[in-house]
């Protein structure tokens, strides 16, 4: 049986996809550990979890909500990952060296596992719980691109002691195979890809990017107090909106005016909005229940649509279900997914600092209308999704690795 490290970001959306992928490893009888968050990690991966503990970034600045596009991609990497990488590095040592991992299992955005498993010449795979990095957002900003690449250049030299990424290296290909030159946001020995071809399109990937599919599975309980009874006491269409837990600087003006819009549809549609961070501002209309947090994947299978930001795993658990989607995205990787899941045609798109409350009613409307096909475009991505096999597919792929001559380029041979 082999050892799996999973190094993940102290991020929701970022762990879950690793949970359903470690406990799927666990069960066949392989050793789990983790290297993270150990409070963030111990809540969704179960009390026991063997973790490994990395720091994390002091007095790291909340990002103004106001930044968008390339802005906004430069403050997430200058001012958080970047940070986040230089923090977890000396405990990410620490856990390989304790734990001898026959694999390192590395997030995207946590690239100090990826520069310390390669500068120990250990295997590791990458787990990209979005697509958007697939198909190179950058390439039409060569600037911001090459800006990009000095940053992760110098923190190898820091945490790593490597070389920097040689010039001219394609996106998401190691520029000769040896040590420390590798993009550690693409593992040359494999790359797990929660999505499919359904929603992802028709982008060019290098053959070691495995499309594994969504990994949703049943989570560690917590205290269920959602009121079921409010759903089962009208028989209109449920409709969920919520902005994920990291929008909250953001989501004042949007959630309000979704509020404003539902209450205008009180004899078609009921809504449950989420809103962690108490920003609803007044009493709400009988058909509209506000809830800090719900129970997301006990709760889409009772749904019509979701409103959301386009975040990657609200969109693949909406569709998992084949329920489609209002996408409304702000930054990061949202638009890209949201473009995705209206090229799929399982949803429809708006503008996030211009949605008022008939473009949000209208967008509701057509998204719950038959003769629109996005339920059915949703119920399509979402067999293909379980068609790829998910957490199963993606333990399968790690399996294999161990046995793979991957492990020539991460030690130079």
């Amino acid at each position: 049986m082999g050892r799996f490290l999973f190094v993940v970001p102290p991020l929701v959306g970022h762990v879950n996809p690793a949970v359903s992928t470690a406990a799927t490893l666990a069960a066949r009888g392989h050793d789990i550990a983790w290297a993270g968050h150990p409070e963030l990690i111990r809540s969704l991966a179960g009390a026991d979890a063997v973790v490994f503990s990395c720091g994390l970034p002091e007095g790291a600045p909340s990002r103004p909500a106001e930044l968008k596009g390339p802005a906004a991609f430069q403050f997430l990497w200058e001012s958080f990952l970047i940070p986040l990488a230089d923090a977890m590095a000396p405990g990410v040592r620490a856990a390989i060296e304790a734990y001898g991992p026959d694999v390192v299992v590395t997030d995207q955005q946590a690239v100090a596992g990826a520069l310390i498993a390669e500068s120990l010449g250990r295997t590791w795979v990458t787990s990209a719980t979005t697509s958007a990095e697939l198909v190179d957002p950058l390439a039409g900003m060569p600037k911001v691109a090459a800006w990009l690449d000095g940053l992760l250049a110098e923190l190898r030299g820091r945490i790593a002691g490597g070389s920097a990424l040689r010039a001219g290296q394609v996106h998401g290909e190691p520029a000769g195979g040896r040590a420390g030159e590798a993009d550690p946001r693409f593992s040359p020995h494999g790359v797990l890809a929660y999505t499919t071809r359904a929603l992802l399109g028709p982008a060019e990937l290098p053959d070691r990017v495995w499309l594994v599919g969504p990994s949703v599975a049943a989570r560690p309980a917590r205290p269920d107090d959602f009121p079921w009874a409010w759903l089962d006491a009208s028989a209109l269409p449920t409709v969920l909106v919520s902005l994920g837990t990291a929008n909250t600087d953001a989501g004042a003006r949007f959630l309000n005016t979704a509020v404003e819009a539902l209450a205008g549809m009180a004899d078609r549609v009921r809504a449950v909005l989420v809103d962690p961070g108490g920003l609803i501002e007044g009493p709400v209309a009988e058909n509209i229940l506000v809830r800090p947090h719900v129970p997301q994947l006990a709760l889409l299978e009772r749904l019509d649509a979701v409103v959301c930001h386009a975040g990657h795993n609200t969109v693949c658990e909406a569709l998992w279900h084949g329920v489609p989607l209002v996408v409304a995205p702000i930054r990061d990787d949202q638009p890209i997914v949201a473009g995705q899941v209206v090229d799929a045609g399982a949803g429809v798109r708006l503008r996030f600092g211009r949605a008022d409350a008939a473009r949000i009613g209208a967008a509701v409307e057509a998204v719950l209308d038959p003769a629109g096909g996005h339920r059915k475009a949703a119920e399509a991505i979402g067999e293909s999704f379980r068609a790829a096999g998910g957490s199963a597919a993606a333990a399968t792929r790690l399996e294999a690795v161990p046995a793979m001559s991957a492990v020539t380029g991460a030690r130079g041979a």
